[in-house]
């Protein structure tokens, strides 16, 4: 007769409920999936949404454990699993959509898919506040836009977690970058080495001052609505403008004048589909060796929360508040950031 083991998870069980903590029955690996205790979590602004009831796209019923992020060790391997053992230290955004289990709990069974081996320079927490940013921004950035070196950049909304990925992703290639922010976001991005544009500043005028009126090759949208449509304005002939926000109705004119072209990101996608799983995991492979080569620095934000606060980070996250991104310490043994890794000071997205 075999013993059913437990353990600690947050669970939100209604909408606007407030997260609490509860004994559950811990998940076994099936096949091609590995059993991870979790080390730490991070908290994105979709968790908030879909535990006030905001965001049906995510597909996420309650009573259910969110958190989508995690980094933390393999304890155990399904069938059919290769290139994985137990005691390998991993990362992945694998969970907390689509009826998925999330991150919010001392162990997750996770597709292998979806994982890649946590850089070694890099603590736990670190990780664990990477995938969801540096997928979202790779698939844009690379899969989506193609970025070369010697391109011109345009990041809007370049001190949230997504832009900094971005603008760090350009740079890594030889682009140069440009982002839009209020004033709060300028020294995040300067020590990032883009260069800083006041969102308070009209499009023609930065356009004109920074290309000669040219245009930037490639726009990175992280904000949607009007900054969207003066994305369009911003991008130069035959450019492309992406956007992972792109929801609502657009004049799409400016864009078909230039010859340009979009693409939107719904990095949700291979979690509620199965679809594309396999390139999450190759992502993060991407993500290890640029944060290894030192070329990726994770915006990580200075608080601490366990899960039983939980709602406090959530409630920090709702207000605006964070700079940088939240990460919950599951495992009292989760590591300290490393001495020198940096922590731009910015607010998540």
């Amino acid at each position: 007769m075999s013993t059913i083991l437990n353990m600690r998870a947050s669970i939100v069980d209604a909408h606007g409920a407030a997260p609490r903590i509860a004994s559950v029955p811990r998940p076994v690996a099936a096949s091609g999936q590995v059993l991870v205790r979790i080390a730490a979590s991070a908290v994105n602004p979709l968790d908030v949404k879909i535990q006030m009831g905001a965001a049906p796209h995510a597909r996420h019923p309650l009573p259910a454990v969110l958190g989508i992020d995690l980094a933390g060790t393999v304890e155990a391997i399904g069938e059919g699993v290769d290139g994985l053992r137990p005691g390998d230290e991993v990362y992945g955004m694998a969970g907390g959509v689509g009826g998925n289990q999330g991150s919010l709990a001392e162990y997750a069974a996770v597709d292998a898919a979806l994982l890649a081996r946590k850089p070694a320079n890099l603590s736990m927490r670190q990780a664990a506040a990477l995938p969801l940013i540096f997928i979202t921004a790779w698939e844009g950035l690379v899969d989506r836009a193609g970025v070369r070196s010697g391109q011109l950049v345009l990041v809007q909304g370049g001190a949230g977690g997504v832009g900094q990925m971005v603008i760090q992703l350009a740079s890594a290639v030889g682009a140069e970058a440009f982002a839009v922010s209020g004033p709060e976001g300028r020294a995040a991005i300067e020590r990032l080495g883009a260069t800083f544009i006041d969102r308070s500043d009209p499009v023609d005028d930065y356009v004109a001052r920074l290309t000669d009126g040219r245009g930037f090759d490639l726009v990175y949208d992280t904000a949607g609505g009007a900054t969207l449509d003066g994305s369009f304005l911003a991008v130069r002939r035959f450019g492309h403008v992406v956007s992972c926000l792109g929801w609502g109705t657009h004049a799409l004119a400016p864009l078909s004048f230039r010859a340009a072209t979009y693409s939107g990101v719904f990095t949700l996608l291979p979690l509620l589909t199965g679809e594309g799983r396999e390139h999450h995991g190759e992502i993060l492979a991407e993500a290890t060796r640029l944060a290894e080569a030192g070329k990726l620095v994770p915006p990580l934000a200075p608080q601490r929360f366990t899960l039983a606060t939980v709602a406090e980070a959530y409630r920090e996250v709702a207000m605006g508040t964070a700079r940088g991104k939240l990460v919950v310490d599951i495992s009292e043994a989760t590591h300290e950031p490393n001495p020198g890794s940096g922590n731009p000071s910015a607010a998540p997205r």
